[in-house]
């Protein structure tokens, strides 16, 4: 029995970064209209069931207000906090079930709390957060006959998905986070808000990709090279406000920062990069997750073997190949 997975975070495109740049809130109700089209795809690519993360605002619920899928769309029972642990739990509970394929709606944040429950499951990561550089911005129908189509074993994984490079977060050597995209050394000792938005506070970046269209953190980066997700290498950033090489990246939606870089380094699998700065917040994926206390050292390590994500354009062109939408005319 193939089986697909919806996790929707509803807190996700609300965070500060509405106020202090000119994001656009994806409200509930949109995740909603989202989540129906999506069904609506998955059940069309043949999937025979789908589970889901329960959620406070209750998405999928509301989603099945307006449609009759012929497969059904069950609840995982797990216990809810109304925090970000849930999707991390959500993602293990999916891969002990034996879920298929996990579609996702959130940002960059989301996507990682997924991939802290499990990076076994492939993934269809939808842009509903602030800084969408690991998620895609497609048409859910489009998104879910995609996921569809890896989940019900009509393409095959390896062909409709490519694997993404990931980080290791080490305190004092030993594994303590994960980013997917970007980890950014903050001078600040605070939590304060999560977001990183003053980059004369950051005088190191490292980065998993980076492409000069992208926006956050990953822009510094896209301004001098172009890194692709499942790219063997990343890219580590020396930053300082007296460099005399100097880059104009899009950090938010309508915010821009010229960021000083002084040095640029290549990142190879295995490579472990010391953080220089001691203590200091480090931001994952635009988020101040980690701190590292006064004594304690603090290092970022490459890693090859992320999370598999279905590429929509991939699988729609091999879904195209194999004639998956297309029935011979008979006379």
């Amino acid at each position: 029995m193939s089986t697909a997975a919806i996790l929707a975070n509803p807190a996700s495109g609300k965070d500060i970064r509405r106020l202090v740049a000119h994001g656009s809130v994806f409200d509930n109700q949109e995740k909603v209209r989202i989540v129906r089209r999506l069904i609506l795809g998955l059940e069309q690519a043949g999937v025979d069931r789908i589970l889901y993360m329960p959620d406070g605002y209750g998405i999928v619920p509301r989603a099945l207000n307006a449609i009759s899928p012929s497969i059904p769309v069950l609840p995982v029972e797990m216990p809810m906090r109304n925090t970000q642990q849930d999707t991390v739990v959500a993602a293990g509970i999916m891969e002990t079930l034996g879920v298929d394929v996990m579609v996702v709606l959130g940002g960059d944040g989301t996507s990682r709390a997924v991939c802290k429950g499990t990076t076994r499951v492939p993934l269809m990561p939808l842009s509903t957060g602030t800084n969408n550089v690991f998620p895609f911005m497609v048409e859910a129908t489009v998104a879910g006959l995609a996921a569809g189509l890896v989940a019900s074993g009509r393409l095959p994984r390896e062909m409709a998905c490519r694997q993404s490079c990931i980080f290791d977060i080490l305190l004092d050597g030993e594994p303590v986070d994960v980013a997917l995209v970007d980890a950014a050394v903050y001078s600040d000792v605070f939590m304060a808000s999560r977001a990183v938005w003053d980059m004369e506070k950051v005088p190191q970046l490292f980065l998993t990709r980076c492409r000069a269209d992208a926006i956050g953190l990953s822009a510094v980066g896209g301004a001098l090279r172009h890194i692709e997700p499942d790219t063997p290498h990343g890219l580590a950033l020396d930053l300082s406000q007296d460099a005399s090489m100097r880059v104009h990246a899009t950090i938010a939606p309508g915010m821009l920062a010229d960021v000083g870089v002084s040095m640029v380094r290549d990142m190879h699998p295995g490579d472990v990069f010391p953080v220089d700065l001691s203590p200091c917040i480090i931001a994952v994926d635009g988020e101040r997750e980690v701190e590292v206390h006064r004594g304690q050292r603090a290092s970022v390590r490459l890693r090859t073997d992320g999370p598999w994500v279905v590429s929509v354009s991939q699988a729609m062109e091999l879904a195209r190949e194999y004639g998956v939408f297309v029935e011979n005319a008979k006379n």
